[in-house]
């Protein structure tokens, strides 16, 4: 698919791959081991919204957290493709927040539990629009960032990934088919914190793009 035909992938998406633990930053600051291979979870594609609309924080969690990441748009089929041909599979990128709930995950990660309710909940993937890769330049040396209410609270830079974007699409491509508008998270940095009804979000990759989204508890 071209540029011209991903640009609604947020709508088309049928699968969001997640990868957790891949920035250093986040290793040295827990003072984890350097994970072997990715840590992929799955999301799905009813979590994605776009901007206009609100992070509605569930009732059943209590504690939800921002992640600002750089997402990864496949244009067509791929199946066990090497890292070396893995960027003739990338249609585009985007700006993403990964929104997690704290409260369900640490559980679950004690407990070896599946993360789809903290990850997978609705409005948990607020995507920007679609950036064409020649927009972009180099997708391993961009500036992240993420402010809350004015306050930046996350900084950081893709530089620092442990897995690349190529390593992302081919590992995951082993164990999955992956499709047109599907959707790869590459990770965030430090710094995820919790947000609260009334907050108001805003991220973006240096000065190329930004957006921003309104947080509210739900009804």
């Amino acid at each position: 698919m071209s540029s011209s035909d991903l640009q609604a992938f947020a709508r088309n998406s049928k699968k969001i791959l997640g990868a957790a633990l891949n920035y250093m930053d986040v290793v040295r600051e827990r003072n984890a081991p350097l994970p072997k291979t990715p840590v992929v979870f799955l999301k799905p594609s009813t979590s994605l919204i776009e901007e206009g609309k609100d992070i509605v924080i569930p009732k059943v969690f209590t504690k939800v957290a921002h992640e600002v990441e750089l997402g990864v748009v496949i244009s067509k089929h791929c199946k066990n493709v090497s890292a070396a041909d893995a960027f003739s599979y990338v249609g585009g990128y985007c700006l993403a927040l990964d929104m997690t709930a704290q409260c369900d995950l640490g559980e679950a990660r004690k407990n070896g539990l599946p993360w789809s309710m903290g990850k997978g909940f609705d409005t948990s993937t607020p995507v920007s629009r679609l950036i064409r890769a020649e927009e972009l330049g180099d997708p391993h040396n961009l500036p992240l960032w993420l402010k809350v209410n004015g306050k930046m609270i996350q900084e950081g830079n893709t530089s620092d990934l442990i897995f690349n974007v190529a390593d992302l699409i081919s590992y995951c491509s082993k164990y999955m088919t992956l499709e047109p508008n599907d959707i790869i998270l590459t990770g965030t940095p430090k710094n995820a914190l919790p947000i609260k009804d009334g907050d108001v979000i805003e991220a973006g990759i240096g000065n190329l793009i930004n957006m921003k989204f309104k947080c509210k508890n739900e009804m």
